[in-house]
Protein backbone atom coordinates (compact mmCIF):
# COMPACT_ATOMS: atom_id res chain seq x y z
CA UNK A 1 0.00 0.00 0.00
CA UNK A 2 1.52 3.29 -1.13
CA UNK A 3 1.95 5.84 1.63
CA UNK A 4 2.53 9.56 1.34
CA UNK A 5 3.81 11.14 4.52
CA UNK A 6 3.82 14.90 4.92
CA UNK A 7 5.90 16.90 7.36
CA UNK A 8 6.75 20.50 8.04
CA UNK A 9 3.43 22.02 9.00
CA UNK A 10 2.57 23.87 12.18
CA UNK A 11 2.01 27.36 13.52
CA UNK A 12 3.77 30.03 11.49
CA UNK A 13 3.83 33.79 11.88
CA UNK A 14 2.70 35.96 8.97
CA UNK A 15 5.60 36.43 6.60
CA UNK A 16 7.14 33.13 7.63
CA UNK A 17 8.83 30.65 5.27
CA UNK A 18 8.20 27.05 6.20
CA UNK A 19 8.91 24.11 3.93
CA UNK A 20 6.63 21.13 3.57
CA UNK A 21 7.96 17.72 2.59
CA UNK A 22 6.17 14.64 1.36
CA UNK A 23 7.87 11.29 1.01
CA UNK A 24 6.34 8.28 -0.68
CA UNK A 25 7.02 4.81 0.60
CA UNK A 26 6.10 1.24 -0.24
CA UNK A 27 6.30 1.84 -3.97
CA UNK A 28 7.99 0.07 -6.85
CA UNK A 29 7.25 2.70 -9.49
CA UNK A 30 7.59 6.41 -10.02
CA UNK A 31 5.10 9.23 -10.11
CA UNK A 32 4.19 11.21 -13.17
CA UNK A 33 2.87 14.14 -11.17
CA UNK A 34 3.37 15.13 -7.55
CA UNK A 35 1.99 18.14 -5.83
CA UNK A 36 0.16 19.89 -3.07
CA UNK A 37 -3.44 20.78 -2.49
CA UNK A 38 -4.97 22.57 0.48
CA UNK A 39 -8.30 22.85 2.19
CA UNK A 40 -9.31 25.66 4.50
CA UNK A 41 -12.30 25.33 6.85
CA UNK A 42 -15.55 25.67 4.93
CA UNK A 43 -13.78 25.56 1.57
CA UNK A 44 -13.23 22.92 -1.06
CA UNK A 45 -9.84 21.37 -1.55
CA UNK A 46 -7.87 23.42 -4.05
CA UNK A 47 -4.72 23.10 -6.07
CA UNK A 48 -1.62 24.77 -4.67
CA UNK A 49 1.09 23.49 -7.01
CA UNK A 50 2.08 20.45 -9.02
CA UNK A 51 5.27 19.28 -10.68
CA UNK A 52 5.84 16.59 -13.27
CA UNK A 53 8.70 14.13 -13.32
CA UNK A 54 10.39 16.33 -15.92
CA UNK A 55 10.03 19.46 -13.82
CA UNK A 56 7.05 21.21 -15.36
CA UNK A 57 5.25 23.18 -12.68
CA UNK A 58 1.77 24.60 -12.21
CA UNK A 59 0.85 27.07 -9.48
CA UNK A 60 -2.39 28.49 -8.21
CA UNK A 61 -2.58 32.21 -8.88
CA UNK A 62 -2.84 32.87 -5.16
CA UNK A 63 0.61 31.43 -4.47
CA UNK A 64 2.55 32.36 -7.61
CA UNK A 65 5.74 34.15 -6.68
CA UNK A 66 5.47 33.10 -3.04
CA UNK A 67 5.62 29.29 -3.12
CA UNK A 68 8.11 27.03 -4.89
CA UNK A 69 7.52 23.36 -5.57
CA UNK A 70 10.35 20.91 -6.21
CA UNK A 71 10.89 17.18 -6.16
CA UNK A 72 13.54 14.53 -5.81
CA UNK A 73 12.59 11.75 -8.22
CA UNK A 74 15.15 9.32 -6.83
CA UNK A 75 13.60 9.66 -3.39
CA UNK A 76 9.99 10.05 -4.54
CA UNK A 77 9.79 13.17 -2.45
CA UNK A 78 8.10 16.48 -3.18
CA UNK A 79 8.68 19.76 -1.38
CA UNK A 80 6.78 22.99 -1.04
CA UNK A 81 8.82 25.99 0.01
CA UNK A 82 6.47 28.71 1.17
CA UNK A 83 7.44 32.34 1.52
CA UNK A 84 5.63 35.43 2.77
CA UNK A 85 2.85 33.46 4.34
CA UNK A 86 -0.49 35.16 4.90
CA UNK A 87 -3.34 34.28 7.26
CA UNK A 88 -5.36 33.19 4.22
CA UNK A 89 -2.78 30.46 3.57
CA UNK A 90 -4.04 28.72 6.70
CA UNK A 91 -5.27 25.28 5.68
CA UNK A 92 -4.60 21.59 5.78
CA UNK A 93 -2.05 20.87 3.08
CA UNK A 94 -2.33 17.54 1.30
CA UNK A 95 0.35 15.79 -0.68
CA UNK A 96 -0.74 14.33 -4.01
CA UNK A 97 0.89 11.87 -6.37
CA UNK A 98 -0.19 10.28 -9.62
CA UNK A 99 1.38 7.01 -10.68
CA UNK A 100 3.29 6.90 -13.96
CA UNK A 101 2.09 3.38 -14.75
CA UNK A 102 -1.23 1.99 -15.86
CA UNK A 103 -4.18 4.33 -15.62
CA UNK A 104 -2.40 6.69 -13.29
CA UNK A 105 -3.68 5.86 -9.84
CA UNK A 106 -3.86 8.88 -7.58
CA UNK A 107 -2.66 8.92 -4.02
CA UNK A 108 -3.15 11.38 -1.17
CA UNK A 109 -1.40 12.02 2.07
CA UNK A 110 -3.27 12.49 5.32
CA UNK A 111 -2.57 16.21 5.39
CA UNK A 112 -0.55 18.56 7.52
CA UNK A 113 -1.99 21.66 9.17
CA UNK A 114 -0.43 25.01 8.43
CA UNK A 115 -1.74 27.86 10.57
CA UNK A 116 -0.58 31.38 9.87
CA UNK A 117 -1.18 33.54 12.90
CA UNK A 118 0.49 35.81 15.41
Amino acid sequence: QVQLEESGGGLVQPGGSPRLSCAASRISFGFDVMGWYRQAPGNQRELVATITSTGTTVYADSVKGRFTISRDNARNTVYLQMYSLKPEDTAVYYCYAKSEIGTGTEYWGQGTQVTVST
